[in-house]
């Protein structure tokens, strides 16, 4: 599956709410979100802008499906499919 070309920040922060990625901090245009959803604290920093660049969306979303246990594909599939 394709990723999205047009997905925000800030949708992609509320997406990942489902594996209990909650805000903790912001900086300028850096979003930080934090998730204890296996037992161990898991930050990443997003960026707030309208249209996150298909590069940056797939090394966040490689780094969150490693912190899950969960292939990529299957992360996108679960995230973004029909």
């Amino acid at each position: 599956m394709k990723l999205p070309r047009d997905l925000s920040g800030e949708n992609l922060a509320s997406l990942l709410r489902r594996y209990g990625y909650s805000f903790s901090r912001q900086s300028g245009s850096h979003i930080r979100l934090t998730s204890s959803y296996t037992g161990e604290t898991h930050h990443i920093t997003i960026l707030r802008y309208a249209s996150l660049k298909v590069g940056l969306l797939s090394a966040i979303l490689s780094e969150v499906a490693a912190y899950i246990g969960v292939e990529g594909d299957d992360l996108i599939q679960t995230l973004f499919g029909d």
